[in-house]
């Protein structure tokens, strides 16, 4: 399976990096992680004593029902980190369970999965095999926060 996660905007990052403001022109809270926050501009977990900043983030570029605003994760500064786009994280930022959210070129959800992290290649698979499927939606169940968008490469 051909697949590339997207980044997270350069203008979103720059944004609450430099002037401190979020997807909704809300000021962006700055923090110490205590370690294990799901970080997701670099996709993997915070270490303990990272700064890091917590935004609200829409992963939607148009209108409608389905677009939404929730909390994120970023490092405070750019890092060197090697981040991988290729393949699906299974460096530990997904942990027991995620939501997977097949959206159509409208960004209307078309099909949804609940499942384990040995499950998730499968499903996204499934989901991406559909002509109707634009991109996919990684979420953490818990609380359905945003983690990664998936797009056939």
């Amino acid at each position: 399976m051909n697949i590339r996660i997207a980044p997270l905007p350069a203008s979103f990052l720059r944004r609450v990096r430099e002037d401190g403001l979020d997807d909704q022109g809300q000021p962006v809270r700055r923090m110490q992680a205590e370690g294990g926050e799901p970080c997701r501009d670099v996709l993997r977990r915070a270490e303990p004593g990272e700064e890091l900043i917590l935004a609200s983030f829409s992963p939607f570029a148009k209108e409608g029902p389905y677009r939404e605003f929730g909390p994120v994760f970023v490092l405070a500064q750019p890092s060197g980190d090697d981040v991988t786009r290729e393949a699906f994280p299974v460096n530990g930022y997904f942990r027991e369970r995620l939501v997977l959210r097949a959206y159509d070129d409208r960004e209307s959800i078309r099909d949804a999965a609940l499942v384990t992290g040995d499950e998730a290649v499968a499903a996204l698979t499934r989901l991406l095999a559909h002509d109707e499927t634009a991109f996919v939606h990684a979420r953490f169940p818990v609380y359905g926060c945003f983690a990664c968008r998936i797009d056939r490469d």
